[in-house]
This record gives structure tokens, sequence and C-alpha cells, in this order.
């Protein structure tokens, strides 16, 4: 394995990063089998572990904490947090008093006294983001924290913060956490070249397209997966599909499958670190592993900008993040009123 420097961090890390959504309830509930997953991507030069509080309620964390016993000064261990934790509507969001509850809990599920990563989940906009750098500040210099990132932030929201930690002299985001695929290919615009001008490390997330790129799932057919039990409409957008129906002759002409010509794109990029790979079975992994070395040709790169141009995206994640100004159809038009009036 080729390791990468996340970031200006100085720390070296995997071009697969092994998440660990799947392992708990809401993937793989059998935390022996879960265990030896993470063991074998270990064994295999793997040494990038992202998982976060919300993942079943804070039974990945539990599991992943099993699994790097005796293991864990040879692990870049990142975790996450910001989605709710339970009923209470403080036990949620980027304020200093949630993260450092929320770091706190995390630590005793995985069994650690630091990790190297600790991410906020998403963006709030109704928190300063002072504020929530300024917890982040003291939890790094309580030794509790290596580094801070983000996920799935927007391009103004990654600046902005670079903005106020300079301003005020605390802790910079060092990462940034997007969805990125042959299929999604939006942050290509801003926000990869936005993280590449800051010096932040970048993982992507569902670099299969949130398993469209597996294969499993093609036009007229009715796949019987796992995700399928989710309800993701993404599974059935035509539009997905038809890229997918195009991608496929591809690959096998290139003399790889689906899933290696899609993970072989996603860290292609320069500014790309790694490629979070989320297997939920062994075979799974197996399948993700024999990838690894597989590196796509200036032409074969040329052909997928030619089904899926550069900056793109063909349909979006069901669990993609849409910011306030597009969830609410209140902050996309002007009261009755005030349109009756012109």
């Amino acid at each position: 394995m080729k390791y990468r420097t996340l970031g200006r961090t100085g720390i070296k890390v995997s071009p697969y990063c092994l998440g660990a959504m799947m392992f708990g309830a809401i993937g793989n509930p059998d935390h022996d089998d879960s265990i030896r997953i993470i063991h074998k991507a270990l064994d295999a030069g793997v040494n990038f572990v992202d998982t976060a509080d919300a993942y079943s309620r804070g039974e990945s964390e539990e599991i992943v904490g099993k699994a790097l016993k005796g293991r864990r000064d040879n692990v870049v261990l990142a975790t996450k947090a910001h989605l709710p934790m339970g009923d209470d509507p403080n036990q949620q969001g980027n304020s200093r008093r949630w993260l450092v509850r929320a770091l706190e809990d995390s630590l005793r599920r995985l069994g650690t006294d630091h990790v190297d990563l600790f991410q906020i989940h998403r963006p709030a906009p109704d928190t300063d983001v002072e504020e929530t750098l300024s917890a982040l500040t003291d939890l790094v210099r309580a030794g509790k924290v290596r580094a801070v990132g983000t996920s799935s932030f927007p391009a103004s929201d990654i600046v902005e913060a670079q903005w106020v930690a300079e301003r005020r002299g605390l802790v910079r985001f060092r990462t940034e956490q997007p969805t990125y695929s042959i299929l999604n290919r939006g942050i290509e615009r801003e926000v990869l070249p936005v993280c590449e001008r800051y010096g932040m490390g970048v993982m992507v997330y569902s670099p299969l397209a949130g398993g469209l790129l597996t294969g499993r799932y093609r036009k007229g057919r009715q796949a019987d997966s796992h995700r399928a039990g989710f309800g993701f409409k993404h599974l059935s957008d035509e539009r997905r599909l038809d890229a997918v129906e195009r991608l496929i002759p591809l690959a096998e002409e290139a003399g790889m499958s689906l899933t290696h010509l899609a993970t072989a794109f996603a860290i292609a990029h320069p500014g790309v670190t790694s490629a979070i790979i989320g297997p939920r079975t062994m075979d799974h992994l197996d399948d993700l592993l024999a990838g690894a070395k597989t590196s796509l040709t200036d032409d074969i790169l040329d052909r997928i900008d030619a089904i899926v141009p550069p900056g793109t995206d063909v349909g979006t994640l069901d669990m993609a993040y849409n910011p306030p100004a597009i969830q609410h159809t209140a902050l996309r038009r002007r009261q009755s009123d005030e349109r009756s009036a012109v």
C-alpha cells in the first residue's frame, strides 16, 4: 500500500479508508464477523478507519474499539459528531455543549483516549462556526483530538471556517469528507479546488455511488440487495442507471470490474487523499482489496468524462447534504403577499 499525506497534517494514510458505517445494526450486526473484516483490512495495509457516533447509535464505534485493541497505535482513527443521538434537541448539532459530550461518549465506545481526526458530520447553520471551532480548539489542546475536519460542507462554508480560524487564532479544519464518484462529480467545481488551496486532506465517501457502481443494479432488473431495503431513490434513478449501462462495457473493455473502475476513479483525482470503502461482508472487502492496485489510463478517464462530464452530478444520493436554502421553500420564495404586490 502506497501511503499519502492527509492534507498538510503530516499524517500518512492509505488511499483506501475503511468506512465503518456498515458495522452494527444497520449493516452487519455480527460483531465478531465485523471485527474479522476490520482486521483483514488492516492486515492488507489499510491504516485509516472512519466511523461516526450516529452509525447504529454508537454500535459501530464499539465494534471498531474492540477490533483495535492492541492495534490502536498503528491506525489513523477518525470519527464524527453532529447527527442526533437521542430525543433531546441538544443531543445533536455543532454546539460546544454537544461536541464536548459527543467526543467523550465516542472515546468511551472506541476504548481510546484520543482520536486522530474528529469531524463535524454536517454543517449547522444555526450555530456560529466560531463556537464550533473554539470547542474543537480546546479538545485539540486537551490532547483528545489530533486534527479536526468537516463532512459535506459546501465550499463557501469551508472558506468561511478557514477565515474565522485565522482571525481568531483557532484550529483549522484540516480535512473534508464529501461524496464523490463517477456519477457525482460536483465537488470538482469548487470543493476540491478550495480544499487544495487550504491544504486540506479529502476522504471521499460513496465512491460506488451508493451501490450503483457495483453493477448489481441494472435497468429493468430487480436487485435483491441489503441497500434496497432502505428505499433509496437513487438506486432507481433512470439517469443514473443510463450512465451505469454506458460504464459497464467501458469497464469490461478495460479488463476490470465496474467496482474497480469506480474506486480507481475516485482516488485518481489529485485533490483526493483517500476513498472510503464500506464493506458489509468479507466478500465485499475481498473484492475491493483486489482492485487496490488498479489504475486508469488517460484514455479511460477521457471516456468516463464523455459519459459524465467533469464537475457534474447525475442525480443525487438520497443521503447527500442539502443546505437550508434548498430544503426549505420559504427560503426560495417570497411570501405570497409580496408576490401579489408586484
